[in-house]
This record gives structure tokens, C-alpha cells and sequence, in this order.
């Protein structure tokens, strides 16, 4: 009976020791992810360099990958053989007031690039921005026009995109990855 007790005595002592000698973790703060930009609206206006009436192309989707589709506008066709300095604004607007998404890429410029993707209309598009790094941001383009076509544009802004890819800096998507944050498609007319 002695040696039981004793048997007991010493398992006790030695279980104390094991989980009192277990060093407790750090507690550290979470490591919160960047969140993705909530944009329901994406506005691209293209001026003629010449004068004239600046064309908008308007893309709103106020519920996201909801039901309801996208509103998308174009307010009149392009001209043929001309160049237009182009902008993009782009805003959440599930919020009062609008919050402007274009401060955040800016911020974030070496993590954003939009691409320019013709389809079937005789567009070409030149980046007029950089980030730090001298890379192509998209905020701000030159598009010219050339002969009269029917087709569409497709703009898409990628959040961490290799910019030093093959291709990438010049516009080319195929060679980007990262993520899609936004893509909107037009159709577009040059008269």
C-alpha cells in the first residue's frame, strides 16, 4: 500500500514538473491581410487631344458577384484616327460618401496595374503613369484610335501582378497573374 502511495506521490510530482515547465506562447497580433478594394464603379474618360466632346465609358456593380448585372455605358462612338488622353476613376460607392478607389492604388501603385484589351476595334493603348519602380500603372493612358471598327475594350486592374513578366509592362496580361480586382467590358464603335 506504502509503495502505491509512494507510486501516486511521484506521478503526481512528475506531472506537476512536465506541464509546469511548458513555456506558454507569445500571444502575438494576427498578421490582418491587405484587404481587396470593394470598387463598384469604374469610369473611363477619353478626351480628344484635338477639342471636341469627351467620350465616357461607365461600368457600375453595385452588388459584386450578386444577381443583378452590371450597368455599362458608353456615351457615343470614338472617332476614327484620333488621339484621346484617357482617365480612370474608380470608387466604392456602398458607402456615403463615395470613397475614391484611386488613392489606394496610387498608395499601393507598385501592387497595381491595369491592362487594355481590344477586341475587334483598332485601339491602341499607352500608359501615361508609373509607380516608384518606373512601371505602368494605368491611371492615366493615351489611347488613339485608328480605322473605323466595331468591337469591344476590356479593362482589368490586377492587384500584385509580376510587372517585370515578359510583356507585362507593355500592357500584356498574359504573362501578369496576380488577382483581378475589377474587369469591365464596352462596346465600342470608331466612326
Amino acid at each position: 500500500m506504502y509503495t502505491k502511495s509512494l507510486f501516486r506521490l511521484g506521478l503526481v510530482v512528475v506531472m506537476t514538473l512536465a506541464f509546469s515547465s511548458c513555456k506558454k506562447d507569445k500571444l502575438t497580433d494576427p498578421v490582418i491581410p491587405n484587404e481587396q478594394e470593394i470598387i463598384t464603379t469604374l469610369q473611363f474618360t477619353l478626351s480628344p487631344t484635338g477639342g471636341g466632346v469627351d467620350i465616357v465609358m461607365s461600368f457600375i456593380d453595385m452588388d459584386g458577384d450578386g444577381p443583378l448585372a452590371p450597368l455599362v455605358s458608353v456615351s457615343d462612338s470614338l472617332m476614327a484616327n484620333t488621339q484621346y488622353t484617357a482617365s480612370l476613376v474608380l470608387l466604392n460607392e456602398t458607402v456615403n460618401p463615395a470613397d475614391s478607389i484611386n488613392s489606394e492604388i496610387l498608395a499601393e501603385a507598385e501592387e497595381h496595374q491595369f491592362f487594355f484589351i481590344p477586341q475587334g476595334v483598332d485601339v491602341n493603348v499607352a500608359y501615361d503613369d508609373s509607380d516608384l519602380d518606373g512601371m505602368p500603372i494605368g491611371l492615366s493612358t493615351i489611347l488613339d484610335t485608328g480605322a473605323p471598327s466595331t468591337g469591344s475594350l476590356t479593362i482589368v486592374l490586377r492587384h500584385l501582378p509580376v510587372k517585370t513578366a515578359t510583356g507585362v509592362a507593355q500592357g500584356d496580361i498574359t504573362n501578369a497573374g496576380g488577382e483581378t480586382d475589377i474587369e469591365a467590358s464596352f462596346d465600342v464603335v470608331i466612326e
